[in-house]
């Protein structure tokens, strides 16, 4: 009796190894029938999804109980989005991504990060040392630009910097495009002194990337770093915790011809 598998993209298939050969390979006679398995991808598919759903609710339940005080609606205590987030990134461990979550929502809370404006870290951004790139880069990440070179850490209040630096994640995040979680950091080193060095706020960046952004920084470009850098940065690695494999030192080259098409490349690139 034969057995017509019909065709869809939805099954995968398996033979076993031990009877994958329908012949001897001596007497060329049949030696035992081959055995088929079936797998429903889609199936597989929709228990992680329902399985994921569900602890996001448990997660959701959580936090109206324990911690009715956080705010809710977008990037609150009940945005499912956000909780899933956290959830991916705790390897779906619901105490751990609880108490990162609620960290991070006080966080958001505490830092007035719904307030910021243009026009509240206009004074700062006016320096340029920091900006959201206006295109995506070829992999449709939004993409911030940090130009060490034009920060001196006298120069503002520290939380003047930190404010902007906020503004800008937001930003950029805001740009994602849909099915994007990533975002590209290009630190352009060109200029650097060590004038510019400021481990303290580097320390801040990275926290804040760590702790309430997390899984939000695909990648990192130190490009054309000088040789007054390379000191800095082992000082920094430590202080930059996972964010380090990250990490790719490149020349500005590199920038033009891997990561933006003529059109989308930043003006400071350009020559």
């Amino acid at each position: 009796m034969s057995v017509r598998i019909p065709p869809s993209h939805h099954h995968h298939l398996f033979i076993s190894n031990t009877q994958s050969s329908f012949f001897n390979t001596k007497s060329r006679k049949p030696q035992s029938f081959v055995k088929f398995s079936v797998q429903n991808r889609s199936s597989d598919a929709n228990t992680s999804l329902n399985n994921s759903r569900k602890l996001v609710l448990k997660v959701k339940e959580k936090l109206e109980k324990d911690h009715s005080s956080l705010p809710t609606g977008k990037n609150g205590r009940d945005d499912e989005e956000l909780i899933l987030w956290f959830l991916k990134d705790r390897r779906f461990e619901v105490d751990e991504a609880i108490s990162k979550l609620t960290k991070a929502i006080k966080w958001r809370q505490d830092f007035r990060v719904s307030e910021l404006t243009e026009e509240s870290v206009r004074r700062v951004a006016a320096t340029g040392k920091s900006y959201v790139h206006d295109s995506l880069d070829i992999q449709g990440r939004p993409v911030l630009i940090v130009v060490p070179s034009k920060h001196t850490p006298e120069m503002f209040d520290r939380s003047e910097d930190e404010r902007l630096c906020v503004f800008l994640l937001e930003k950029a995040l805001a740009k994602l495009p849909d099915g994007k979680d990533e975002i590209l950091g290009i630190f352009d080193l060109r200029g650097f002194g060590l004038k510019n060095s400021d481990l303290k706020f580097l320390t801040f960046l990275f926290d804040v990337l760590y702790y309430y952004y997390p899984r939000r920084l695909g990648q990192v470009l130190f490009v054309d770093a000088p040789f007054v850098f390379q000191p800095i940065w082992q000082l920094a690695k430590p202080i930059v915790k996972s964010y380090a494999s990250l990490v790719r030192f490149c020349s500005a080259d590199d920038v033009r011809k891997e990561y933006f098409t003529e059109s989308s490349l930043p003006e400071s690139f350009r020559h």
